[in-house]
């Protein structure tokens, strides 16, 4: 040590505690311990809380956690604010559990190695002292804990004023507090400016979560220019500094190439570093692009894990798609009850496609004992709020009988219910109106009910109603708009369009006939097992109706008939024998 540092810590403390101050500045930290040691054994607040510092951070002292937790004690109560509020926000984080008032009882900041659960009373104590005594992360500290910590100490309007006094002290934790205080407020797009601009103050600070959520509002839009490729930089210096969240979005971002260049290989590092930081979000990804096919084929057993850990983590899609991978035995064993199992963790947590799976699965036998009523009963619930697909399910389980003695009448109630915005239960509701089935027949409302559904696309509402068009039931006849819906509906491969388009350019329905045309199209619905269009296709080869007659192809297709049960194809196939038999 210097001549005149000697000198100096043979003078006062206060003199002591200003040269230790100078050559900490300068990184001389073990020449200033003494000086500095010396103004804390005097109980000078200041000093207490920078030795403090230097042994939780090892400065020019063996790092000692209980000798910080010491003079950190000392200092707080000393009356030194910045103490005070990192003394609090320890409590807040469950590291001075077991810290008493008094000071030889400091050692117990730190025993254990984990953290313990927060003491938010003696947190809001040492928060309320800093933030009194001006310290600005003292007032963003107790802003917090009125804002998430236990209900008898919440204050929204208390926690909203102490953020804003630490954001007028530029105090990065206020800024970012003041933000999501004026988020929950909800308030005009001014409003939404001042959160964005509050946000960026804390995120230039260098705050991880400040930048995650500037990089959101920037994404949409929201009070601020929207600018994916700022709003990416942001994600990536976020993700740099640990935020969980923001590796996955960053890591979403380089698996899509969007805003970036791809790559699939860093986008990966980023969601399993999330995943394997516990976000349930990026662990789902990972699955779901094992689980596809791309440029290499799907990883089914990789998607697995990945799922598993998701669902673990209450990822109610994850465990949808791990119950469907064991449904089908891919990368797992089959296993219907490890799926049931899986679906129902998702059906619980509110997973609408979990429960239909389960509610198929119990029609097929599946699933527990209590299973049907569970099921039941997450469609009921769902129905009574507002639900209309839960409503249309529900009409399925009464009309099945699962969870609820069978009911047809009670189903239809709630089908017509479903019916004001499913399309599907539109095209039951026609169904179920057309063949009188809990009512009179009328054939007019059934093609109205079709008309609406085949408008939002159901295939079979499709072909309903163009039977009704082409045969004149329920209003007049318009062949050419019945072959158009046939047409559409054949598009998506339904077999049944298909056999109708053959038959109705077989002649007799309203157009022209075309019998190469109408082949073709019992070609089609016969390929796809239709047993009628197999009939067709092998009457259509017997007689030589468009092209030579081929009697060995037309057995064929007499026979795929007759196995399908079609009763004709056996008689043509008789007469067919007959006539190729030999003579004598």
């Amino acid at each position: 040590m210097a001549l005149v540092d000697r000198l100096i810590g043979l003078t006062s403390p206060a003199a002591a505690f200003r040269r230790a101050l100078a050559l900490l500045a300068k990184g001389r930290a073990e020449d200033a311990i003494p000086m500095l040691t010396q103004a804390a054994q005097a109980r000078i607040p200041e000093a207490e809380y920078r030795m403090a510092l230097c042994y939780f951070e090892g400065a020019g002292v063996p790092h000692s956690q209980i000798e910080g937790a010491r003079w950190l004690q000392r200092a707080a109560t000393d009356g030194e604010a910045e103490a005070q509020a990192l003394l609090g926000a320890l409590y807040v984080h469950g590291f001075a559990v077991e810290l008493g008032s008094a000071p030889n009882r400091a050692g117990g900041l730190f025993a254990a190695e984990a953290p313990a659960e927060p003491d938010f009373a003696a947190a809001i104590q040492w928060a309320r002292r800093a933030a009194e005594a001006g310290s600005a992360k003292g007032q963003a500290l107790l802003g917090y804990i009125m804002t998430y910590g236990p209900a008898n100490l919440r204050d929204d309007d208390g926690a909203f004023l102490w953020y804003q006094r630490a954001a007028v002290s530029e105090c990065a934790e206020g800024h970012l507090g003041y933000a999501l205080a004026l988020a929950r407020r909800a308030g005009d797009d001014a409003a939404k400016r001042e959160v964005a601009f509050h946000l960026r103050r804390a995120a230039d600070a260098g705050l991880p979560t400040a930048m995650h959520l500037l990089a959101a509002v920037t994404e949409q839009g929201v009070g601020t220019d929207r600018d994916i490729d700022a709003a990416a930089l942001l994600y990536r210096d976020a993700a740099e500094k640990g935020h969980t969240e923001a590796q996955t979005r960053w890591g979403v971002i380089l698996m899509e190439g969007r805003t970036v260049p791809q790559d699939v290989v860093m986008g990966e590092s980023w969601l399993r570093r999330a995943a394997l930081a516990g976000d349930p979000e990026a662990a789902a990804f990972i699955g779901n692009f094992y689980a596809q096919a791309g440029a290499a084929p799907p990883n089914y057993l990789e998607a697995a894990n990945w799922f598993r850990r998701a669902a673990d983590g209450g990822h109610r899609a994850a465990a949808r798609a791990l119950g469907s991978l064991y449904l089908t035995g891919a990368g797992v064993p089959q296993d219907n009850e490890e799926a049931l199992r899986w679906l129902r963790v998702a059906a619980s947590a509110g997973d609408e496609p979990s429960r239909v799976d389960m509610a198929n699965l119990v029609l097929q036998g599946g699933g527990d004992p209590d299973d049907p009523a569970r099921v039941a009963a997450w469609f009921s619930q769902s129905a009574v709020a507002g639900d209309l697909m839960a409503a249309f399910n529900l009409s399925i389980c009464l009309a099945k009988g699962v969870g609820y003695q069978q009911d047809e009448s009670l189903a239809a109630r709630w089908l017509r219910r479903a019916a004001e915005g499913v399309p599907e239960a539109q095209y039951m509701v026609g169904r179920m109106v057309v063949e009188g089935r809990g009512c009179a027949p009328d054939a007019a409302a059934a093609r109205g009910w079709f008309l609406r559904a085949a408008e939002a696309g159901v295939v079979d509402a499709q072909v309903a109603l163009a039977e009704m068009l082409i045969n004149g039931r329920g209003g007049a006849r318009d062949p050419a708009a019945a072959v158009k819906l046939f047409e559409r509906a054949a598009g998506k491969g339904h077999s049944g369009a298909m056999f109708a388009l053959g038959a109705a350019h077989s002649g007799g329905h309203g157009i022209p006939e075309d019998r190469p045309r109408a082949r073709q199209w019992f070609q089609a619905a016969a390929d796809l097992g239709h047993g009628h269009a197999q009939l067709m296709m092998g009457r259509y080869l017997a007689q030589g109706a468009v092209g030579q007659r081929d009697a060995i192809k037309a057995r064929e297709w007499f026979e795929r008939a007759a196995s399908q049960g079609v009763s004709e194809a056996s008689q043509d196939l008789s007469l067919l024998t007959s006539e190729t038999a030999p003579r004598r």
